[in-house]
């Protein structure tokens, strides 16, 4: 019994206490890949990093069925009830995007990542891979051309960013106006 307590107070130390850490990276692929995906079928992939990132998304192989607008096998990007990207074939045409070497950023700190495929492939197509990493959003950067952040200074730290005053004034409560 001991021995379990143990265990427990270690892995616990180890994992920060936390039983879900929060993931800030990944892999997603089609199903069956690298074999050719079914017809039919539709996921889901919903990632989430904490707040103060934003999730970058690229694809390391992509070979999806060609069609007008995408409307038969496609991978749609979303974030924030908007739509990033709608994604399909091998290389992009007039009316089709596909992925290429590009990079996809979610607008917060959530993405939904839709594949689907229709009844049917008239070719042998092997679908995607795609990998998915957090990444530090520069607060202090980000509002430049809004009212700004912070009163004097702005500075950014991994999830978040913090102001200060300068010499002679006071940081108020609400962290961010200076004051004399």
């Amino acid at each position: 019994m001991g021995l379990g307590l143990c265990l427990i107070v270690v892995i616990a130390c180890f994992t920060g206490g936390s039983t879900a850490p929060d993931v800030m990276f990944g892999r997603i692929t089609s199903p069956g890949f690298p074999n050719s995906y079914p017809n039919n079928d539709q996921r889901i992939w919903n990632l989430t990093v904490p707040q103060g990132y934003i999730i970058q998304l690229y694809f390391t192989h992509f070979d999806l069925e060609l069609s007008y607008l995408c409307e038969y096998d496609y991978v749609k990007i979303i974030s924030k009830g908007k739509d990033v990207a709608t994604l399909c074939g091998r290389q992009s045409t007039d009316t089709e995007e596909a992925p290429g070497n590009q990079r996809y950023y979610s607008i917060d700190n959530a993405m939904t990542i839709i594949f689907r495929s229709d009844y049917s492939n008239e070719k042998r197509v092997i679908g995607f891979e795609a990998f998915y990493a957090a990444q530090d959003v520069d607060e202090c950067q980000t509002h430049l051309d809004e009212d700004t952040i912070c009163d004097h200074y702005c500075h950014n730290h991994l999830g978040g960013y913090y102001c200060s005053c300068r010499l002679g004034f006071s940081l108020h409560s609400n962290k961010k106006t200076c004051t004399v």
